[in-house]
This record gives C-alpha cells, structure tokens and sequence, in this order.
C-alpha cells in the first residue's frame, strides 16, 4: 500500500513543476520589439496622436477583449483626445470589426485589440475608405490573412516573440510597452497589471514560465489596488484577497456577464470608473445581469441534456432560439460533465451560432477544421472556439466531426488533474493552505493540486444554492473532522455512509476565520 501524502511531500511535487522555467522574474521579460509589425504600428500611432487624427479601437466583448480595450484606450488617453472604442455587441454586430463597423467609423487608424486576425471584409472596407488597419490579436492564423497595415500577432510564422500562448490583453499590453518605448516617457507598465492577470486567468492561458509571472504579480497589485472597480467588487463580496480562483468563478463570469446578456460596454464603463459611488452603480447593474445569466444558463443547461448521446466522442447539440449568450459556458458545463469536448448551438432564421469548449489536449480548433467546408465562419484557439453553419448542415457537421473525434487517442481526452496522491487528513491544515498558495496561480499547465481520501465518513449533509444544486458535507478520516462542499453535485452522499472522494483545498472565511475546506470535484 502506498504511503499517505505528507506536507513536504506535496511542497517537493509542486516545485518539480517549475524547475525548468526560463522566465522566472518581470525584468527577464522578453522585448516587445520581438513582435512582427510592433514598430510599423507605434510609428502609425505615433503620427496619429501627433497629427490629431482620430483613433478608433475595435475590441471584443468577453473579459479578455473588454481588459484589451481599456489597457490600450486608457493609455492613449493620456496623449489624445481625438479616441474613439467600440466594442462590439454580440447580438447586433456580431464578433469583431466587421464591414458593418467600419462603416460607422470616420477615423484614419482603426486598431483592433482581441480579434482581427480573420477579418478579411473588415480590412477591404478600410482599405476602400482610406482607413489604416492595425491589428492586435492571438487567435489563430487563418490560411488567408487580412491586408492590414500592420498585423501584431505572436502565432505569425515571422513574429519571434517566445510565447504563443498569451491573451489578447498582452499583446495590447505590449503595444503600449512599445509606444512608451518609441515615445521614450516615463509611464508605469504595472498599473495594468491587476487587470492583466484577471484577462490571462479567464482566456484560460497557460499558467508557466511569462504568464505565471505577469499572474503572480498582478494578483498582489489586485489585492493592492486602489481602482474603484475592484474596490467596489471587494466591498459587494466582503473579499479581503483574490486568489487565482476568485478571477475563474467571480471576477471572470462578472465581467462576462454584461456581453453575454446585454452590453460589454457596461463591463468596459466599470472598469474605468473614476469613484466608488459610480463603480458601486454599475456593479449593480452587472450582478442583475449576472444572475439572469445564471436562470438562463441552468435552463439551457437543462435542456441541452435531452439532446446528448453519452456514447458519441463529442457533445454536439442545438435548439431553435437559444440563448447565444449563454451557450458558452452551457459548452463548458457539457464538457465537464461528459468529459468531452462540447460545442452548443443557437439556431435563428436557419443559421446556427456554435460555441464550442474542449477538455484535457484536445484540440477543438481541429475538431472543427475536420468539417471546415459546412462552415461560414469559424475562430478560436485550441481551448475554446466560436463558429456559424448553416442549420441545414448541422447534421453532416456532428457526423463529420464525430468521427474525427472517436479516432483521436483517448489519452487525450483524460483531464490532468494531477492527482498528486491519497493523502492523510491531518495534513489538511493552515500550513497546507500556505504551501498550496505559494504555488499560486494555477490553471492552465499548473492545475490545483487534487488529493484522494478513502472512506471518509459522512457525519453531516445540507444541501445549499437556489436550485438545491450544491451539499456540503462534514467528513470524518482519521480522526479529523473536514468541511466540504460539492457544487453542482452528481452524487447526492448520505449520512453515515462512506466514500472515496477527489478534491481539492481551498480557504474558507468565515467570521474572520480562515479554515481548510475540501471542493470536491468527485466522489467515487
């Protein structure tokens, strides 16, 4: 029998992890001037500032576009009044800049920030009308780019900046390095630092090497920051510390809210809130959205069970007229619950909108390229994707790519939760949470430490949440009592019984009291 996790042992395995990390600290940081085309764009921006010409800034409306947005605005701010954002509503304009957009814009430079990489019509337009194109972007290359002036982008052939993996908020971050570089002025590249990390976490980005720094900083300048939008944030949820988790399940689907219900302006009108009393009056605002958000999320989540088949390789399903706001994080509660990538559809006047979720290595970006003829339109990266197709073609696309699907490894599809080992309930304690926090930030690539207990008695149940859809427990291993909560249960535990759980440890406040407690991902 293998011997119980002890303390010095999970500190021993999490620095494993890191041991061979080039890019450990913010001055090894590399060059923005790595970047293709960064230097054509800031000379452009330059001129314009200089010439007064008008700037308008094309961003996008999830958490990741809405940071992109305000980093790079807020910046130019300081050096032109002649600035105009547009952030695209979901609904009305669709994703991105678009030829629609471009006609609504008299300015000579438009730059995009989270999106652009395959506006082809977009960058005609503004060709047409004498509109210099910049654009900033992470997505993947498509075989056939726009013509724009310039094209910052690190998954470009040509662009030898080291990381491919970053958010659309970093290369926006990145162009104002380079612009305070070009401009040679004094400006402090760290007060967009908090809202960086928030922007990587929910992008889902990788958690190593230049994304761990920049997160490990920005969530002490978060903790620290005087901005009155997270202020008010800290005030409404009586947070005293965000930890990585608090930007996945709090900050993230807050700010998301607002795009996927109304507008992301709102999110955007937050963030640059000058006083408490106004970011208050539109958090406010935002919670509504956010618990709408939910009812509809849970009802779509719902019927989107009838339509699954647990056998297929993928979850594919859609209905007429639901909600496109919700069908992301619909595809993400599918794949979590099947284990499998999900793409979820809202079909309207015989067009489906897809948002598709993978799991574990599986690239969803190739699942759908597998049937990229019944495509109209498709973009994303490996984690998450966004597509329409005819909702004639549905059928054939489920089929096509299903059978892609079930001939990939099945290795690929297995979560690595890093089960680090079956531990002894007695080491769940203070100093626990200390070591696990000083492995902070996981997500991606650094995923939280899982740990199994064995026949945990179960003293205690209560089952908590406006749709009776959480239990928390009270545990009883090896003489040590232990608090638990399982959200969004799938095994309902009884009284007395015992059980083989998986979980991982987080801090519970309660009373100015902090405790360990177990969230439990599954009980066996």
């Amino acid at each position: 029998m293998a011997e119980l996790l002890k303390k010095d042992d999970i500190r021993k395995i999490l620095s494993e992890r890191f041991k061979d990390d080039t890019y450990t600290t913010l001055s090894s940081l590399p060059s923005p001037y790595l970047f293709k085309d960064i230097k054509k764009a800031t000379k452009r921006i330059i001129s314009a500032i200089n010439s007064k010409e008008k700037i308008t800034i094309v961003g996008d409306y999830d958490v990741d576009g809405v940071i992109s947005s305000f980093i790079l605005s807020d910046f130019l701010e300081n050096f032109t009044k002649e600035l105009e954002v547009i952030i695209p509503n979901r609904f009305s304009d669709g994703y991105g800049v678009s030829k629609d957009i471009i006609k609504r814009i008299d300015s000579t430079l438009v730059i995009t920030v989270d999106n652009g990489i395959s506006a082809i019509e977009a960058a005609k337009a503004c060709k047409d009308k004498g509109i210099d194109l910049v654009i900033t972007d992470h997505h993947n290359i498509p075989k056939k780019i726009p013509e724009a002036y310039a094209i910052i982008n690190p998954k470009q052939k040509e662009c030898n900046f080291p990381f491919k993996e970053i958010c659309g908020a970093q290369v926006a971050w990145y162009l104002v390095a380079a612009l305070k570089g070009e401009m040679d002025i004094q400006f402090d590249l760290l007060s967009y630092i908090d809202l960086l990390s928030i922007a990587i976490i929910a992008d889902m980005m990788e958690l190593r090497e230049f994304n761990r720094v920049l997160v490990r900083r920005g969530l002490k300048e978060l903790n620290s920051s005087k901005r009155a939008a997270i202020l008010a944030i800290k005030e409404q949820f009586g947070k005293d510390n965000f930890v990585s988790e608090d930007i996945s399940y709090l900050l993230s689907p807050l700010l998301n809210s607002a795009g996927r219900l109304e507008s992301a302006l709102l999110a955007f009108k937050f963030l640059k809130s000058k006083t408490l009393s106004q970011a208050r009056e539109y958090l406010m605002q935002i919670i509504s959205l956010n618990e709408q958000r939910k009812e509809i999320e849970r009802e779509l989540f719902e019927l989107s069970l009838k339509s699954v088949d647990e056998d297929d390789s993928i979850v594919i399903v859609w209905g007429e007229g639901w909600h496109e706001g919700v069908i992301g994080i619909v595809a993400a509660r599918l794949a979590r619950r099947f284990k499998k990538p999900a793409i979820v559809f809202s079909v309207q006047d015989g067009i489906a909108k897809g948002s598709a979720r993978s799991i574990a290595e599986v690239d969803i970006l190739s699942l759908i390229e597998c049937a990229k003829e019944s495509i109209i339109k498709y973009g994303g990266h490996k984690g998450a994707a966004g597509l329409s197709i005819e909702e004639k073609k549905l059928v054939y696309f489920k089929k096509r790519v299903g059978e892609y699907a079930s001939k990939l490894s099945k290795d690929l599809f297995i979560p690595k939760k890093e089960i680090l080992g079956e531990i002894d309930a007695k080491e769940i304690d203070f100093e626990l949470l200390e070591i696990l926090e000083n492995f902070e930030p996981y997500g991606q690539s650094n995923p939280k430490p899982h740990f199994l207990i064995k026949n945990a008695k179960v003293k205690k149940t209560r089952i908590l949440g406006k749709g009776q859809n959480h239990q928390k427990l009270i545990l009883e291993s090896n003489s040590a009592i232990l608090e638990s909560i399982d959200f969004n249960f799938l095994k309902k535990a009884h009284i007395g019984s015992k059980i083989d759980t998986i979980f991982t440890v987080s801090k519970n406040y309660y009373r100015g009291y902090i405790t360990p407690q177990l969230l439990i991902e599954e009980i066996i």
